[in-house]
């Protein structure tokens, strides 16, 4: 089933920015801690939940698997569901702009 949209995990969210360049799932391990500036480690366990479900929903795909190494790619459509949900981030942090800026109701 296609992904349907809607707001992403923080996991898919980096697994997704992460594969902009095609990775191995150790590989891919790092370049989610890299991406997300050490904010986010990620252990395999749950990075390869979020990679079955991501491939079933067309997001990733597999490119290469040589029995003990699987390295996998972002498709058209996990980039396209890549940048809505970056829009909507951004979408967000300027709804709470007001917030930087120090403006109470008071």
């Amino acid at each position: 089933m296609p992904y349907s949209g809607g707001p992403m995990t923080e996991a898919m969210y980096y697994v997704l920015l992460a594969l902009m360049n095609p990775n191995h799932g150790y590989q891919l391990m790092n370049a989610i801690t890299e991406v997300s500036n050490g904010r986010l480690h990620m252990g395999p366990g749950t990075l390869y939940g979020v990679l079955t479900r991501m491939q079933k929903d067309g997001l990733i795909a597999l490119t290469e698997d040589d029995g003990r190494r699987k390295t996998y790619i972002i498709t058209i459509e996990g980039e396209l569901a890549l940048r809505n949900e970056y829009s909507r981030l951004m979408a967000l942090v300027q709804d709470g702009a007001m917030l930087r800026e120090g403006d109470r109701n008071e």
